[in-house]
């Protein structure tokens, strides 16, 4: 079973995209929701959370304060790569086993990984057989993501900062040495799918 990585920082459209192929029958794994998911279902990653950033994670519930976690991992560059390092490697095993049910009696070509995270994961980028980039100019992208999240832009703009994400077009840097193909989401939603069919049509043949 192929796999195809979605990326791109917050705002860019990554979602759109894949929402897009979802409707085309394409199973799609959105690593962000099943990271979630993952501290619900498997309480010793938040454990090790605690224990790495010495400090107490979890609301008077006993779940995890994601709020909280957010708003420690998003001031603190040290503390995002101490909570990347014990989650990563926790998606990463849950997408494998998720690809292999799917992919037991399916016809489907290919599936989709949906991450803003890629660009800072090696070990996703060897399981992936095509890695796209959704993108856009960060102004645009601080607007989208303001009007989604009713967030200010100084906010949105900090968040993006700690994506480490590309944040100019074309796509540089880091980037430019990973991804295959990049869809510019500067336009309207029927001029992204046009775009995406581009992109993704050969891979259903």
């Amino acid at each position: 079973m192929k796999t195809v990585i979605v990326t791109g920082g917050i705002g860019s459209g990554k979602t759109a995209v894949c929402s897009y192929l979802a409707l085309k029958g394409i199973p799609v794994y959105d690593s962000d929701l099943e990271a979630k998911s993952l501290y619900d279902k498997e309480p010793y990653i938040v454990d090790r959370l605690e224990k790495a950033l010495a400090l107490p994670l979890r609301n008077q519930e006993g779940a995890l304060d994601r709020k909280f976690l957010a708003s420690v991992i998003f001031s603190d560059e040290k503390a995002l790569d101490k909570v990347d390092s014990i989650v990563h490697p926790e998606v990463r095993k849950d997408f494998l086993e998720w690809r292999e049910n799917v992919g037991r009696g399916s016809e489907v070509p290919f599936v989709i990984l949906e991450t803003a995270l890629i660009g800072i994961l090696p070990s996703f980028r060897e399981i992936a057989d095509k890695i796209v980039l959704v993108d856009a100019p960060e102004a645009l992208r601080i607007r989208r993501a303001c009007v989604r999240d009713d967030a200010s832009e100084s906010a949105i703009a900090s968040r993006i900062k700690a994506q480490k994400q590309c944040n100019e077009l074309p796509c540089n840097g880091i980037c430019a040495s990973f991804v295959d193909d990049v869809i510019v989401n500067d336009g309207t939603l029927d001029e992204l799918y046009l775009k995406v069919d581009a992109v993704f049509g050969p891979l259903w043949k």
